[in-house]
């Protein structure tokens, strides 16, 4: 018996009909599981000082690779950024270079208290352009930091309110120089802004933390400002009151303290607190 042709499509029709329910179960299956997936993901908002750049992007990177949870930072200077969050930003946790800050927000009330730990320390040094004739400079009282200026700036946070430019002037204070060159201080907005003023050039010498040095290969340290001339570099953190009950930001604020994360700080020269 001869088959029409409309005939042949009804049974092409009836043959194909399974297998084309079965693909399109599939791709629902698989669209029902991205949606899943997408709906556990959730976005970590941290506001941290420029310094932890380098080590906390890092951090980021490796905590993504065994999370759903994306990690956004705000780099900037510490007061700024507390500044911002008192202003109601939506960060979810808060690292700062400067115990100062740390206590002006959580005045504020804008962190939970019970979460704030030290988390690092640092050091401060003196920086120069990797090919200038400046070598190694003995820090101690009275050293001749105008001469070496030669007329030049000094690169640092600005010392009203960025914590390296405070850290700095105490140093110059302690040491008997700040009155020898207040006049001659290029006030950076944060640490970075100064390391690069000094990596393009545009000042012989600057004021850092050794861990911004390290990350830069056009500057050189020439000198690590003595411990006991400026307070504790200390880099609190916590959770804000924005993260309150957000399981995301309370697992990557967990996975900062862990030994992964303490590990990659020290790879970045940070010293990692208990």
């Amino acid at each position: 018996m001869s088959i029409t042709p409309s005939q042949q499509a009804d049974r092409n029709h009836v043959r194909l009909g399974k297998p084309r329910a079965w693909a399109l179960a599939v791709v629902f299956a698989l669209a029902a599981g991205f949606t899943a997936a997408a709906a556990n993901a959730a976005e970590v908002i941290v506001y941290a000082a420029a310094s932890t750049t380098d080590a906390l992007g890092e951090i980021a990177k490796t905590y993504e690779e065994g999370s759903d949870n994306n990690i956004k930072f705000s780099f900037a200077s510490s007061s700024t950024l507390a500044r911002q969050i008192k202003l109601g930003a939506p960060a979810q946790i808060y690292v700062s270079a400067s115990k100062r800050w740390m206590d002006y927000v959580e005045k504020a009330g804008e962190i939970l208290a019970d979460t704030r730990t030290n988390l690092l320390a640092n050091q401060l040094a003196l920086v120069a352009p990797k090919d200038s004739k400046i070598d190694k400079v003995d820090i101690r009282a009275g050293f001749p930091i105008e001469d070496l200026l030669a007329g030049g700036k000094l690169a640092m946070g600005n010392p009203a309110h960025v914590p390296a430019g405070i850290y700095g002037k105490q140093a110059l204070k302690s040491l008997d120089l700040w009155q020898k060159v207040e006049g001659q201080v290029a006030r950076a907005a944060d640490v970075r802004a100064a390391l690069a003023l000094v990596s393009v050039g545009g000042a012989p010498l600057g004021i850092v933390y050794t861990t911004d040095a390290a990350a830069s290969d056009k500057v050189k340290i020439v000198g690590i400002f003595p411990a006991d001339s400026h307070k504790a570099i200390v880099y609190p953190a916590a959770l804000t009151k924005a993260a309150k009950g957000d399981e995301a930001a309370e697992d990557f604020f967990n996975f900062m303290e862990s030994e992964e994360a303490a590990s990659i700080f020290k790879q970045y020269g940070f010293k990692v607190l208990d």
